[in-house]
């Protein structure tokens, strides 16, 4: 005897009690969760700015004028409308190198973040999967990482290498590896046990296809969470390193390196370290939020 077919209205019915997939509560946990919208909001902004640059900016972030050197902003008495946000000490206008020195952090950020994963990534995955001697000697590695002084070791190897771009990059991204290797090694020593692992090394994979098509998708979403927190740490550390002289040098627009050349007159042209610091700010915070915001809403309870 031959079933009836449901009517329209009964198969919406159970279209609608169907329960929704994974994806579908992520994404409906993300278009209400607003620390992650506004972080991302920010976060593209600020991409933008950094990728129009030169369309943006008024002037040429090193062209120097002496005589209107210190001019405050715009909206001041002594201001004038062709440098919206005054000039620095050399006569350079500040907006044009703040938006340009939105381009040296998002640069020191993403690459040392970068650097910094498949460092920890591939350390964190090793030691979780193989055990043992394997996992002795990275977490050797590990705690010696963490007995080190970050910010003096970070000084010592700018000053011996020598001050650039790339330079820090790479040293801000090899020191910044061990929130990464923690999280995947526990992890990967949860996912190991499970049996669609068991069914791969059953079927004969090798450990290499084990980790590459089994293990390291299934921390795609961790490893994300912990780039955006780590682009945030990394921008400071640049930040901090060229505040102290030893990071990117003049004349390269860094927000870390206004904020030094200005604080000789924080006290009377306040807005030379108040302008760069709030940039750098919401740089961070912006990372920040979006970095929350994607813990909350893959994190399996569905925080909100």
């Amino acid at each position: 005897m031959t079933q009836p077919e449901m009517t329209a209205p009964e198969t919406a019915t159970a279209l609608e009690a169907a329960p929704p997939t994974p994806r579908q509560v992520s994404l409906r946990r993300a278009r209400r969760h607003r620390g992650l919208i506004t972080g991302a909001v920010i976060l593209l902004a600020l991409i933008f700015v950094a990728v129009f640059a030169p369309l943006l900016a008024p002037h040429d972030p090193g062209a120097q004028s002496l005589a209107n050197r210190l001019l405050p902003p715009a909206w001041e008495a002594a201001g004038k409308a062709e440098y919206l946000l005054g000039t620095d000490q050399n006569g350079r206008d500040y907006l044009s190198r703040l938006i340009y020195g939105t381009q040296i952090s998002l640069m020191v950020g993403f690459g040392a973040a970068t650097i910094g994963l498949l460092i920890g990534v591939s350390l964190g995955i090793v030691a979780g999967y193989f055990g043992g001697l394997v996992d002795h000697a990275v977490s050797f590695l590990l705690t010696a990482q963490l007995a080190l002084p970050g910010l003096l070791l970070a000084m010592a190897l700018v000053f011996i290498i020598g001050p650039s771009v790339w330079v820090v990059i790479g040293i801000v991204g090899v020191l910044h590896w061990t929130y990464y290797l923690v999280v995947t090694r526990a992890a990967t020593m949860r996912i190991r046990s499970l049996d669609f692992v068991a069914a791969s090394n059953a079927m004969g994979a090798s450990a290499w296809q084990t980790l590459s098509h089994e293990i390291l998708p299934n921390l795609a979403g961790q490893i994300i969470v912990i780039f955006t927190f780590e682009l945030g740490i990394a921008i400071l550390a640049e930040s901090s390193l060229s505040f102290l002289g030893v990071g990117i040098q003049p004349p390269t627009p860094s927000w870390g390196l206004m904020i030094a050349e200005g604080k000789q007159a924080m006290f009377y042209r306040p807005w030379l370290v108040v302008l760069p610091g709030m940039a750098l700010f919401l740089l961070v915070i912006g990372a920040n939020l979006f970095g929350d915001g994607l813990r909350d809403v893959t994190s399996p309870e569905g925080r909100n």
